[in-house]
């Protein structure tokens, strides 16, 4: 299995306007982090996590053109709000894309989307089928994934296994039950936004807890803000097995 990095921030990850800080006025590209998102090749199959506002710049940087399907890990606009560039996937593949997610995502992407779903003869709308997902593992070919639900504060997030990745962002609080899905896996893909405490995102020393009691042999934060610091400096402070991921990043799994 074959991952990369499309994007490995959040909405207040990327630059901001007159803020000056190390992140934002640092030269090194691993600190210019688009909203999160995933490619994973597997078994002849392209399949994305989460649709954010970049994914068309991400797409292009990658030279990505055809994507199987994309899971969707909730409706917030960051990690669903680059629905409408599947249009260039619909045009080069002369197909829809498959999008799995469960009922409470595909009503987010609707309410975000109107356009999408309008009675219309317009020839160049997003083209796309969702596929409904549960609790229950499914497949997409002859690949299973598993999901794993955590919370975003009062938000339920989706994360997925996939073999023996886990790939999880967004979270605050996971439950023994779901955690227990995770362990066992040798990548693990968390969530760590910043230092100081957040109602509804994991911080690094929550996160790096969450890490160690998973006890995957490599773990990849993603989804940090400007607040976290470089990358630089993030990554010589953490533990044996514990990276920061950056864009473009591509790792086995």
């Amino acid at each position: 299995m074959h991952v990369t990095f499309l994007g490995t921030g959040t909405s207040a990850g990327i630059p901001v306007i007159g803020c000056g800080c190390p992140v934002c006025t640092s030269e090194d590209t691993r600190d210019k982090r688009l909203r999160c998102s995933a490619l994973i090749e597997i078994d002849g199959l392209n399949i994305v996590i989460d649709l954010g506002p970049d994914f068309r710049q991400q797409l292009l940087r990658e030279n990505v053109t055809d994507v199987d399907a994309v899971l969707i890990t909730h409706p917030h606009r960051d990690h669903i709000g680059g629905l409408d560039e599947i249009r260039a996937l619909n045009f080069i593949n002369q197909k829809p894309v498959d999008i799995y997610c469960n009922e409470f995502s595909e009503t987010g992407i609707r309410e975000l989307h109107p356009y999408v779903f309008k009675a219309t003869d317009y020839p160049y709308l997003p083209r796309l089928e969702f596929r409904r997902i549960e609790d229950e593992p499914f497949k997409i070919g002859n690949i299973q994934l598993t999901p794993i639900e955590v919370m975003h504060a009062d938000m339920p997030v989706l994360g997925f296994r996939i073999h023996d990745f886990t790939y999880i962002t967004d979270a605050k609080t996971i439950s023994e039950e779901e955690l227990a899905k995770a362990k066992g896996s040798k990548v693990l893909v968390l969530n760590a936004l910043r230092y100081e405490e957040h109602y509804s995102h994991f911080t690094i020393p929550e996160a790096i807890a969450i890490a160690q009691r998973i006890g995957a042999e490599r773990t990849y934060f993603l989804h940090m803000n400007h607040q976290a610091g470089t990358h630089e400096e993030l990554q010589a402070s953490m533990p044996d097995g514990i990276f920061i991921a950056y864009d473009g990043l591509k790792i086995e799994a």
